[in-house]
């Protein structure tokens, strides 16, 4: 049965199905092998609406919601302008805004993709004109927005923490030590890299025009604090900081910048719509799923093959980042995490393993995957939006890549990394 439904999915991927189409079907078909009659498909609806019914998920439209109004209004280029202005002429300066941007933006959108489109579109141009290779800020751009799957709000941990029953507050400061320390370790290898390549610096902000950037973006940086602040101050559950988020953004953009006007409205809440639709069909057909695995006793048997069960902690978070990240080169980052996490979720359990901790490991090698070869799908955002072919998308990645896969297995030796200020704030 494992086999067949497994097949039954990567036949429909390969003929090229939308992932909610293999989903649903090998679904159905393990309702078939389970039961053997159609007429219980009712159950496998109930299963589905079991799926999408934690009121944790409003958080996930609200958060789309919020980052929708701030690209298509002023709130993201006016972090981006703040930051250049403070830290663009340093050697490789233009390129340490890129990764501080990306990690301001992620604090806001929780969405890699948002960030690379929010970030992206204005500074690559800007750092082509600066000196850098396209193949490097490309990369810079595509990788750097993984910071945003692990600042809170991370749309990933949310998923994740409703799968699994664990803490999303705990989760989303948990993905604060971890974000930062690559949005370090990024500027750095920019900084050497330009300095090897010798690009040039940009002209240094005079005091007087750093004081008008912080005045312009003082506004924007009340997203990280309603977040961050009202979630950790007691004021806010993330739920209801998200809704707060939203409303936030409708300030901003519609009275106090007017960058937006009615009209817009119909448009952003439109593409929101479009993209909480499919993320939520996508949660409900993985909540039947991994109803279907569980109940069949799949996640048993494949555990059984690898031998996970005889593995101590390290072991098994080293088998579960492996597998979250070649997961994510081939299929959508919410699916990844809808379909394995209720299979290593008994093996973590039996050996003990911190529920946040695993999250956090989880989430960064969601994030990764997203931004690696073949099918990650930050790769072919930055196609749409640069128009670039795929191969000279692609070309820079590697140095990045080991990266992030350095923060990765960091994480599985020095835990404290993620669990410092969740162990300060909860315990």
């Amino acid at each position: 049965m494992a086999l067949t439904i497994f097949l039954i999915m990567i036949v429909l991927l390969l003929l090229g199905f939308p992932m909610m189409i293999p989903l649903l079907v090998a679904t159905f078909a393990g309702f078939v092998f389970l039961f053997g009659d159609i007429g219980r498909m009712d159950f496998m609806v109930q299963q589905m609406l079991a799926g999408i019914r934690p009121a944790s998920l409003i958080a996930v439209p609200m958060f789309i919601l919020a980052a929708d109004i701030m690209t298509r209004g002023q709130s993201a280029n006016r972090l981006i302008d703040m930051v250049m202005k403070f830290i663009g002429h340093i050697k490789g300066g233009l390129a340490v805004s890129t990764v501080t941007a990306c990690t301001l933006f992620g604090a806001v959108s929780g969405s890699t993709q948002a960030t690379v489109v929010a970030v992206g579109s204005p500074l690559r141009p800007r750092m082509l004109k600066a000196g850098y290779k396209d193949s490097f800020v490309m990369a810079l751009i595509i990788n750097a927005s993984d910071i945003a799957f692990l600042i809170p709000p991370s749309i990933g941990m949310i998923i994740y923490g409703v799968i699994s029953s664990t803490s999303i507050s705990e989760l989303f400061i948990a993905g604060i030590g971890p974000g930062l320390l690559l949005m370090v370790l990024f500027s750095a290898y920019s900084m050497i890299y330009a300095t090897v390549m010798g690009v040039p610096t940009e002209p240094r902000a005079s005091w007087a025009e750093r004081g008008q950037a912080v005045k312009q973006a003082i506004w924007p940086l009340g997203f990280p604090v309603i977040i961050v602040g009202g979630i950790y101050g007691g004021i806010f559950s993330p739920t209801e900081a998200a809704a707060a988020c939203v409303l936030y953004a409708i300030i901003l953009e519609f009275i106090v910048f007017r960058s937006l006007n009615i009209p817009d409205i119909y448009r952003i809440a439109k593409s929101t719509g479009l993209i909480t639709a499919v993320v939520f069909i996508l949660v409900a057909a993985g909540a039947a799923f991994a109803w279907v695995i569980s109940f069949a006793q799949i996640p048993q048997e494949i555990l059984a093959a690898v031998g996970i069960a005889d593995m101590g902690p390290k072991g098994v978070l080293a088998v579960i980042s492996i597998a979250f990240f070649i997961g994510c080169m081939f299929v959508d980052p919410i699916v990844v995490i809808l379909v394995l996490v209720p299979i290593f979720s008994p093996v973590v359990n039996a050996v003990g393993l911190d529920p946040v901790l695993v999250g956090t490991i989880i989430t960064l090698q969601v994030a990764i995957g997203s931004a690696t070869p073949p099918f990650g799908c930050d790769i072919f955002t930055a196609i749409a939006i640069f128009k670039r072919p795929y191969i000279e998308v692609i070309r820079g990645i590697f140095p990045f890549t080991v990266i992030l896969l350095s923060v990765s297995v960091a994480l599985i030796y020095f835990p404290q990394i993620a669990l410092f200020l969740r162990d300060l704030a909860f315990r």
